[in-house]
């Protein structure tokens, strides 16, 4: 099995014969798979698979997703080591030589959204992305963070470095606050767009809490707050946008990519809710459909973000809400994970 011979592996790695160990990845993949199951198989063979996406020539790099060598032998969108397979590839090499090799569709998708994470602008000569999300970073995004912090790090040998998700980072440029009393009777708005936005939140971080209120961002926050006093502030969206990304990628099998389409995906849904005729309105048919580029930019030019301290947090903490002052609304995610 592949775990008990990493010592020859590395070895023809430094021979470079990526051939034999693309071969040597599959055969023991496929073995795995009927010995023990997919998600046993993509464990057992990650160590290799990130040897080979991190370093093979990516002629041969991107086979690790090709099916042609039978049952079982094809990484997935899933398998992972210290980070997904296809994140490991994508920071390895541009976008101009990875398009003409990559055929999962999957696959293609979140490579392309992990190179346009990194800088590249995938806006020409790309397949635009079927949810409507852009290719290139808007300035937004590309604001709050470094280049080099956007994505994991990954080492030769397996591993990687990562920036904590910490929101609120440090208590600078914040303040002592009073939140409001909980109103009991507090409307919660609820309908499609309500629901989507929801949901995208709660994929981007399924260890915290989310809610929606009417009303404005303290009033939201006092929702999930531990205290009604708290060392909190307003921030620009800008510094929030690299902790939602960051949130969706704590989980190794999930990379960055994963973070930017789920960020878009609920503000896309925000911004439909502020659309709707009213609140009342917001019980009518599904218009779920693609992203409108416009209406989320502008959405994010108007939000308020709202932030606070809890007494007791984890290594990876969140606590953020998104006020929507045109939508009259407030979306509120709050937990924390320890490492």
């Amino acid at each position: 099995m592949i775990i008990h011979q990493h010592g020859r592996l590395r070895a023809l790695a430094e021979d470079g014969r990526w051939p034999e160990l693309l071969a040597a990845y599959r055969q023991g993949r496929a073995a795995a798979v009927a010995e023990a199951g997919e998600e046993a198989a993509a464990v057992l063979t990650a160590p290799l698979g990130h040897l080979i996406a991190y370093a093979a020539p990516p002629e041969l790099a991107v086979r690790l997703f090709d099916r042609d060598g039978g049952t079982g032998t094809a990484a997935g969108v899933a398998d992972h080591d210290a980070g997904p397979l296809w994140e490991v590839l994508a920071t390895r090499h541009s976008w101009l030589r990875l398009a003409p090799l990559l055929g999962p569709v999957p696959v293609r998708r979140l490579v392309a959204h992990t190179r346009a994470l990194l800088g590249e602008d995938l806006s020409y000569g790309a397949e635009p992305d079927p949810e409507g999300v852009p290719l290139r970073l808007e300035p937004w995004e590309a604001a709050g963070w470094d280049e080099a912090a956007r994505v994991r790090e990954y080492l030769p040998g397996g591993g990687a470095r990562s920036a904590l998700l910490t929101l609120p980072a440090s208590r600078e440029g914040l303040g002592e606050v009073e939140l409001p009393p909980v109103a009991r009777s507090a409307g919660r708005p609820d309908g499609p767009p309500v629901t989507r936005a929801l949901e995208g939140l709660g994929a981007l971080a399924p260890w915290a809490e989310t809610a929606c209120v009417r009303g404005r961002a303290p009033a939201a926050a006092a929702l999930l707050a531990r205290d009604r006093r708290v060392v909190g502030g307003y921030l620009p969206f800008a510094l929030v946008y690299p902790a939602l990304v960051r949130s969706a990628a704590l989980e190794r099998a999930q990379g960055c990519a994963h973070g930017r389409l789920g960020v878009w995906r609920a503000l896309a849904a925000m911004a439909a809710m502020a659309g709707a005729d009213g609140l009342d309105g917001l019980d009518g048919p599904d218009g779920a459909g693609g992203v409108d580029r416009g209406e989320v930019n502008a959405l994010v030019d108007r939000m308020r973000c709202f932030t606070w301290q809890e007494p007791s947090a984890g290594l990876h903490h969140l606590h953020v809400v998104l006020e929507d002052p045109a939508g009259g609304v407030s979306w509120v995610v709050s937990g924390s994970q320890d490492l």
